[in-house]
């Protein structure tokens, strides 16, 4: 996706919200918005027919909620990055939309730029939460106590889960560490393995808890 043109679908049961995300994305000339949806049935029809690459979604939409839609959307098509893009401030909220597979999640009283930061994160498979999501999650994760397996991670494994929750891809983990790719997937798949995760949020949940690195 990255380097090429971003296919959006953006799902929003307020007209007034959807045209200024429009409007807001007509400026990007790498970006083409291939469907807009009113509810959560609506969004997973044109999903099939658009194929897009990411898809703005509301939390609350009628018919399919963000949580359900995004599990059904990358059901079908596991590649699809999901925005949720809300104006709840809620942690079960934020828990919810994590575990449904959303890797990215801003709220509408963000600036602008975070919802295109988020897009240019995802369109290269990189997760992205606006700083008040992650303060928001950190004090959330500061209540829970470190999960005792924090200790069974090797140091390197520790490394490479801290430098995914930061948001490198592979390779960029690979770089910093001065390893091959194969090195990093090896350390990552047996950090999951050890940590039982499936998904990079679950990661990203586990650095923060662990105080592996600061949300």
């Amino acid at each position: 996706m990255a380097g090429q043109q971003k296919r959006i679908l953006i799902a929003d049961d307020h007209e007034v919200v959807r045209s200024g995300l429009r409007a807001l994305l007509s400026r990007r000339p790498d970006v083409t918005v291939v469907g807009e949806a009113a509810n959560g049935r609506e969004a997973l029809a044109i999903a099939r027919r658009t194929d897009p690459d990411i898809a703005i979604i509301d939390y609350s939409l009628p018919e399919i909620g963000g949580s359900e839609l995004t599990v059904e959307l990358r059901r079908r098509n596991p590649r699809i990055e999901v925005v949720i893009f809300t104006m709840l401030d809620q942690e079960d909220l934020i828990r919810s939309s994590l575990q449904s597979g959303a890797r990215g999640f801003v709220f509408k009283s963000d600036p602008q730029t975070h919802l295109l930061e988020a897009i240019d994160a995802l369109s290269i498979r990189r997760p992205y939460f606006s700083p008040t999501i992650s303060e928001t999650l950190l004090k959330q994760c500061y209540k829970s106590k470190p999960q005792k397996t924090a200790t069974t991670l090797t140091v390197r494994e520790r490394e490479v889960v801290r430098l995914i929750a930061e948001g490198k891809i592979n390779k960029g983990v690979a770089d910093v560490l001065n390893i091959s790719v194969k090195t990093v997937e090896t350390h990552r798949a047996s950090a999951m393995l050890k940590l039982n995760v499936k998904t990079t949020a679950e990661l990203v949940r586990y650095a923060i808890r662990n105080r592996l690195i600061e949300a």
